[in-house]
């Protein structure tokens, strides 16, 4: 398996994982603006890698993997606030925040690298 069929099935399976623990929560309001922004970016991440690999070009390329970064990074954020406010179990909420910081550095390493690759206008 190749590099982008690894990841794309990661960052789906990432988002697979965040809407079904978020999911079983019961309803408030507060959660469920929480729950609905989790699970958009958490998809987002997911959805723009896949458009990332499949690509025209190198600066199309390199947009997507900031848009893939961005939402990544605000994924992490929710699960920071889901964590703070004790809404799910410590072990899933542990594995879900190591599962998000290991594809931020990934794709923070891997955006750096397509920077390196684009040449100023």
């Amino acid at each position: 398996m190749d590099f982008n069929q690894i990841f794309r099935d990661r960052t789906k399976n990432f988002s697979l994982s965040v809407i079904k623990s978020i999911s079983s929560l019961p309803y408030s309001d507060a959660l469920s603006v929480i729950r609905k922004q989790i699970i958009r970016s958490s998809t987002s991440v997911a959805a723009n890698y896949r458009a990332l690999s499949r690509a025209r070009s190198e600066k199309e390329r390199f947009a997507k993997a900031c848009i893939v970064v961005e939402e990544i990074d605000e994924t992490q954020f929710w699960l920071e606030i889901i964590e703070e406010l004790n809404y799910l179990d410590p072990e899933i909420i542990s594995y879900l925040k190591q599962e998000c910081e290991e594809l931020v550095k990934v794709m923070t390493s891997y955006k750096f690298k397509l920077s390196q690759n684009i040449k100023p206008l």
